[in-house]
């Protein structure tokens, strides 16, 4: 039992997290720490030093082909659609499903996890069956002169399949716990809908929010399966940095593949650190809303 009362500070109200024997602890801590460096540490370090291996000029020439860098704003593009589209479809989702009962609401929870169980590839090769030269919309596309499989809309349409799921399913159970007594409160006194998700909704899912799109834009940069089936692999026009990366390796330019591949690990690490610093900042006011 937690006993909560300040007259006894020989009692925690944390939980017995070191009731575990020291042999345990130290076991379970040492173990962890040989996984990450074997499985993360160690190979991040390993794509490093193979970018920088003939030195940091041939680093920085990797980055001055027209291919990378075409490769880099393709990328950076990409995500800059994705990430705020699936930003409205996952506000909107977890707004639905939290707040209200409707029918379907179990099957349109089913659909949002859908990208989390099926391949990338199969997500890509959905949009070639759609929009291929023999795909279901191929005439449609055609009459619009709009160009799908190959081009960058097929991309940016691949993409946002496999990352949608990420800032619903952040926002969901985090809305689901809060309930809507706020805004049911906020309603009462005679708060428009607008007027009560900007200022009752959001500021409570804020942080799930951060994590949502932080998540879903590390995948977009990264996202290389759904990509590569739709992209045709055009140095120049539809290779993303991913595919770049193994265009270059293939061809046993590995020096030029590692360091495309840092600038990848590098966003990455720039993701993970803005969420740390953030956690970091606003701690304490993330612990109140925890409780």
């Amino acid at each position: 039992m937690t006993i909560t009362n300040p007259e006894y500070p020989l009692f925690s109200t944390r939980p017995q997290a070191l009731s575990e024997p020291l042999w345990a602890r130290i076991s379970l801590i040492v173990a962890a720490l040989v996984f990450l460096g074997g499985f993360l540490l160690l190979p991040l370090l390993a794509v490093f030093v193979e970018a920088l291996s003939s030195g940091f000029g041939a680093y920085l020439a990797a980055f001055d082909e027209p291919d990378a860098q075409a490769a880099i704003r393709l990328t950076l593009m990409t995500a800059a659609i994705a990430v705020p589209f699936n930003l409205v479809f996952g506000v909107s989702a977890a707004w639905a499903i939290a707040k209200f009962r409707f029918p379907g609401r179990s099957l349109l929870i089913s659909l949002i996890d859908l990208p989390f169980s099926v391949s990338p590839v199969i997500s890509g090769l959905i949009y070639v069956l759609m929009f291929g030269a023999h795909g279901w919309l191929a005439p449609a596309a055609d009459a619009l002169g709009v160009k799908i499989i190959f081009a960058v809309p097929g991309i940016v349409l691949a993409t946002v399949f496999v990352t949608f799921p990420f800032i619903a399913r952040e926002l969901i159970p985090l809305m689901e716990e809060q309930g809507s007594d706020d805004e049911e409160a906020a309603m009462l006194l005679g708060a428009s809908g607008w007027q009560i998700f900007r200022h009752v909704t959001l500021p409570n899912v804020r942080w799930g929010l951060m994590y949502g799109v932080l998540l879903c834009n590390a995948r977009a940069m990264g996202e290389f399966g759904a990509v590569s089936v739709v992209s045709g692999h055009i140095r120049g026009l539809t290779n993303t940095m991913p595919l770049h990366v193994e265009i270059l390796y293939n061809e046993y330019n590995f020096v030029a593949a590692f360091a495309v591949a840092s600038l990848l690990a590098v966003l990455a690490l720039v993701t993970l650190g803005v969420k740390s610093l953030l956690e970091w900042q606003y701690r304490d006011e993330i612990a109140a809303m925890g409780h």
